[in-house]
């Protein structure tokens, strides 16, 4: 994911970690094919399963000048109280989707978000640190 092992790579590694293992099982268990809401659906059994702590489709609250809007994000998961999880059951990623996420990263100030993508014959997915955290 990185060019080099850094503080990149330490940042919420064992929740990263936990998160992106449930999400193989999940792929090894249902395979391709399915809409993402299976998905999304699975993967919350296997948090629970595995003790992970979440909240499933979390309102994301967007500001403009310091005023809530009232238009929203919804993440998929929001895990361990600060790393949000995106999912899509997609033929392939692409940087639209990143920027999804980047942009949930901004309004919400979280440290991590993850993007997987259970579209593919192998788990797709990419940890984005957020660069935005210390702005305001």
């Amino acid at each position: 994911m990185f060019n080099d092992i850094g503080i990149e790579e330490r940042i919420l590694s064992d929740e990263s970690y936990a998160i992106i293992g449930a999400c193989m099982t999940v792929h090894r268990e249902l395979g391709t094919g399915f809409l993402e809401a299976i998905y999304q659906e699975a993967l919350e059994k296997e948090f629970l399963l595995q003790g992970i702590s979440y909240v499933r489709e979390k309102q994301l609250q967007i500001r403009y000048k310091g005023v809530a809007l009232e238009k929203h994000y919804m993440a998929d998961f929001v895990c361990y109280g600060e790393i949000i999880v995106e999912l899509k059951a997609l033929s392939d990623l692409d940087t639209v989707h990143e920027s999804q996420l980047i942009n949930y990263l901004k309004a919400t100030k979280a440290p991590l978000g993850i993007l997987i993508n259970f579209g593919q014959d192998s788990l797709q997915y990419k940890r984005i640190l957020n660069r935005y955290r210390s702005q305001k």
